[in-house]
């Protein structure tokens, strides 16, 4: 398909800009390119503008994620423009100046490109431009710093008169090059898509450089004894043991996932007296504060702290922080305005540990603390030579619960069955338990995919979508350090885990008399000890969350059948089945759901049948290994085969939501086999 060359080279320089976060943050920001195009209807040629849709980020914008508008009727809505009380009306009205069908939908800052004067216009959100712009002299910072190249512009929340304002200021100073948005970010324009690259990245280094020759050496003040950053192992081990906790406080108007960061920026930032008059002013970029919230929860303890305190202090602080936002948004909200959304925070800072940050999902938390990143950053420029003054609290709450805003929120396409969910599964790697995590991820959850073979964890997880689905744990189910490990990764990864699959297995086939201690005690301890290893920590998760959980056994058919040549094996699952229900009856006060299921015959996919077991059984019933499926099969009463991917889906009906009072049962996944018919 071949693209107008305006678009070509529009998207090289949004891939270029967005690609470096000293340029933009993820998803903020946009760029456009004006050309004139053939109009299919008339022939004629029509002047067109090409311009990041909403929702899109410049680093990996596609044709696709543009929106393409005539200008002729873009402008001329400057003739209907009711005024700012009713600018929102004029965000309906870029839809009948879209030209052709597709491509994503205008975004609010339409106006700012269509009406500005210029082929090629770029707004970002660098911290270095922000910093100025949020300065409490910023307009003297910026003649300062820019002399008359780049003008100042007042404060306005995005929309029609912003653009109005942008063209306008344009106009009356030729020799611009472009301007800092009060609060806001910056936009540079050029008549020539190199020329509009050019000056954006002369806009950012130059405050870059600016602030550096000009700013203070500690802009945040002195560091706190006692709340430097804890040495590395020491910090995620706390951060470890504290994302429980503070992911359900996160989570208690709705479930969240989580994320964790203990970057240099953050630990400094919480090391120096400043941080608490800072954090407590918020973010002022609306990109930064629509995603962090207005601000972050702050831990008033050094990490030195005993961890009870500091849990205990964590509730306290959240008690407060909702009684807070519960007051914002009475102070503001209108008749008309948005339900309140939810009280509890985005961000947890905690001193001398890192940041916590939430979403609804790993990317969305892992962004808000990209953001907050990004907050830090301009909060130190705007320190180093002035002093950090964001938008009004007023202003921020009328972005957040901004009509608009809330629209595209109820646009967004309704949430998996498992989203917010965070499952660990052992013996992930392969077989049954790769068919379980890939079910789980296809669901909407975050997968911890965990395996005595680090190789095939990582595969799978990669397989999963990466580090924002899935991470890989190498775990030895029979090893209590390696478990809490697996869990302690799970936590720093995700928050948290609420779904655990005992699935890691392995079997012997051996008569009684040819069974020796060794294979008895290698499949306890690999299955029942190994579960109960991994359900005893997935438990102490569990529980500190506060946010219930399931817990699903793969047990097997064997643990109600008595087969033949393999005491060992059935005894163990035996074990398991009975682990389901006495962990049903003792962890269901917690809101902990545990579960079986009980496959047979599983052939094809499994690493169990992979590793000898295939071959044993189909020795004992005296068929070629490679028609164990097919016998198996006709033995049944549906004379049907079972897959891996059978036995996923019962782990995902046990746990997607339709099952929510049902506990202590074992589903057969076997395609009927009467005599393990339970009773």
């Amino acid at each position: 398909m071949t693209t107008h060359p305006e678009v070509d080279a529009l998207l090289d320089r949004s891939h270029r800009l967005g690609s470096d976060p000293r340029n933009t943050n993820y998803a903020g920001g946009n760029a456009s390119a004006k050309g004139s195009a053939t109009d299919p209807v008339t022939g004629g040629e029509v002047e067109l503008m090409w311009v990041k849709g909403s929702g899109g980020d410049l680093g990996t914008l596609t044709a696709s994620g543009l929106a393409v508008l005539r200008l002729d009727r873009l402008r001329a809505l400057v003739d209907v423009y009711p005024g700012v009380e009713r600018e929102d009306e004029m965000v309906g009205a870029f839809d009948y100046c879209l030209h052709g069908k597709g491509g994503a939908a205008p975004s609010i800052d339409t106006a700012m490109h269509g009406l500005v004067d210029a082929p090629h216009v770029d707004h970002l959100h660098p911290d270095s431009g922000i910093a100025l712009a949020c300065a409490a002299d910023g307009e003297k910072l910026t003649a300062e710093c820019f002399g008359d190249s780049v003008v100042w512009v007042p404060w306005r929340r995005p929309g029609f008169q912003l653009g109005l304002d942008i063209a306008a200021i344009k106009e009356a100073n030729p020799q611009a090059v472009g301007c800092v948005l009060g609060g806001h970010g910056i936009t540079a324009w050029g008549s020539t898509s190199e020329e509009c690259e050019r000056n954006s990245l002369h806009i950012i280094r130059t405050a870059e450089a600016f602030l550096a020759e000009k700013g203070k050496a500690e802009p945040f003040g002195p560091v706190v004894e006692g709340y430097e950053a804890l040495p590395e192992a020491e910090r995620r081990e706390r951060a470890a043991a504290l994302a429980p906790y503070i992911r359900g406080l996160a989570s208690q108007d709705r479930p969240q996932v989580g994320h964790f960061t203990d970057s240099e920026v953050v630990l400094d930032f919480l090391a120096r007296a400043e941080h608490p008059r800072l954090a407590a002013l918020g973010t002022s970029c609306p990109d930064h504060f629509l995603r962090t919230k207005v601000r972050p929860l702050v831990l008033d303890l050094p990490p030195a702290a005993p961890l009870e305190d500091a849990v205990a202090r964590l509730r306290e602080l959240h008690a407060a922080y909702r009684e807070e936002y519960a007051a914002y948004y009475r102070r503001h909200a209108l008749p008309d305005s948005p339900a309140m959304r939810g009280a509890d925070p985005a961000v947890v800072l905690v001193p001398g540990v890192g940041m916590f940050s939430f979403g609804k999902d790993k990317q969305t938390a892992r962004v808000a603390g990209e953001f907050y990143v990004n907050a830090v950053n301009v909060m130190r420029g705007a320190e180093a030579v002035s002093s950090y003054a964001p938008i009004e609290e007023a202003e921020k709450f009328r972005i957040e619960y901004w009509a608009l805003e809330e629209a595209k929120l109820q646009r967004m396409p309704k949430p998996k069955p498992l989203a917010t969910r965070v499952a660990l599964v052992t013996g992930a790697g392969s077989g049954i338990g790769k068919a379980i995590a890939h079910r789980l991820a296809a669901e909407g959850a975050c997968v911890v995919v965990a395996d005595l073979n680090g190789e095939n964890a990582v595969a799978v997880a990669e397989e999963l979508g990466g580090p924002d689905k899935a991470v890989a744990v190498t775990v030895d189910v029979t090893d209590e350090e390696q478990i809490a490990a697996a869990f302690k990764a799970a936590s720093l990864a995700f928050g948290g885990v609420d779904l655990v699959v005992n699935n890691a297995g392995i079997s012997i086939s051996k008569p009684l008399l040819e069974t020796s201690v060794k294979d008895w005690d290698l499949q306890h301890d690999i299955m029942a000890r190994g579960s109960f290893l991994v359900s005893r920590e997935a438990a102490r998760v569990m529980t500190v969350q506060g946010l219930g959980g399931d817990i699903v056994y793969i047990a097997s058919k064997n643990a109600v059948f008595a087969g033949p040549n393999n005491i060992a094996y059935s005894a163990t699952k035996a074990d398991q089945a009975h682990q389901v229900r006495l962990l049903a009856a003792e962890l269901g006060e917690h809101g902990i759901r545990v579960n079986g299921v009980n496959p047979d015959g599983v052939v094809r996919g499994s690493g169990i049948f992979a590793g000898g077991w295939g071959a044993q059984r189909a020795a004992v019933y005296g068929v070629p290994e490679e028609k164990l499926g097919e016998f198996y099969a006709q033995r049944t009463i549906l004379k049907r085969e079972v897959l891996p991917e059978h036995v996923a889906n019962a782990v995902f009906a046990l746990t997607g939501g339709d099952l929510t009072h049902t506990t202590g049962l074992h589903i057969p996944v076997d395609a009927g086999v009467a005599a393990a018919f339970l009773r």
